[in-house]
């Protein structure tokens, strides 16, 4: 496998043909990956707002103000209309808010970012991005995925993750396939999409690069069955289960 950075592109701006800068640059072949950050398509497809647009309700000041008392660092809560608005559930309060953003990815504050972003204040996640990704892989003619940056439970630091994808399955499915020793697998679900976004996330950086978009070379999915499931359901979420009646200031049950 080969992986890297696509150079030469521009900041990209609302209504640009980011399909069209990208193959500007590169020329692409069918079972090329292409790795399109998040920001580029949010940019692209307007996604960038001013917090004004985001007149705080009571419980997005409640929030605020709760997190400035925790924090001791005063929290604007225009911001934290803007995540309740972004999100379908609030599963953390404080001392951070955990959420499920719209498209179904779980992350801080919906995934929404206050860096990189000129002439605004924040950079909201596309609203579809399973459709971002379609429309960039009929123009590219090429898989893409679409990724963001995660933290993730347990482990210090951030890593790529995909948000959507096209042109291949999210997970290879191991189950059933044979160890060394002849055991049967019977629960790997390889999140192949993740594995790319975290590479291209090594490659792109994250701060002052201006390199959001990776290609990747060479790699096969390989003859495993694919699966498309990438979010558990709500009802094998155990996590989310019991994030949902835990309370920080509690350290125990919510009332």
């Amino acid at each position: 496998m080969n992986a890297a950075v696509v150079p030469g592109l521009p900041e990209i701006r609302a209504g640009e043909d980011l399909a069209g800068l990208i193959a500007e640059q590169v020329e692409l072949r069918p079972e090329d990956v292409v790795c399109v950050a998040s920001t580029a398509v949010s940019k692209a497809e307007g996604r960038a707002a001013d917090l004004d647009a985001f007149p705080p309700g009571p419980r997005a000041t409640e929030l605020a103000d709760r997190l400035s008392a925790l924090t001791g660092e005063e929290k604007d809560p225009r911001f934290a209309q803007a995540v309740l608005e972004e999100s379908t559930e609030l599963l953390i309060e404080s001392p951070f808010l955990l959420t499920e953003a719209r498209p179904g990815h779980v992350t801080v504050n919906a995934g929404i970012d206050r860096s990189n972003v000129p002439d605004a204040d924040v950079l909201l996640l596309p609203e579809r991005p399973m459709a971002s990704a379609r429309r960039l892989a009929d123009r590219l003619g090429t898989r893409v995925v679409i990724t963001d940056t995660s933290g993730r439970p347990f482990r210090h630091g951030q890593r790529g993750v995909a948000i959507g994808w096209a042109g291949l399955p999210a997970a290879r499915d191991w189950r059933g396939e044979p160890d060394r020793e002849g055991r049967e697998l019977s629960v790997t679900m390889e999140a192949v999409v993740d594995e790319l976004a975290g590479t291209a996330n090594l490659l792109g950086g994250e701060g002052a690069e201006g390199t959001p978009v990776v290609l990747i070379r060479d790699w096969t999915f390989g003859e495993l069955a694919g699966d498309d499931e990438l979010f558990r359901a709500v009802e094998t979420d155990f996590v989310r289960q019991a994030l949902r009646q835990w309370s920080y200031e509690d350290g125990g049950e919510r009332a």
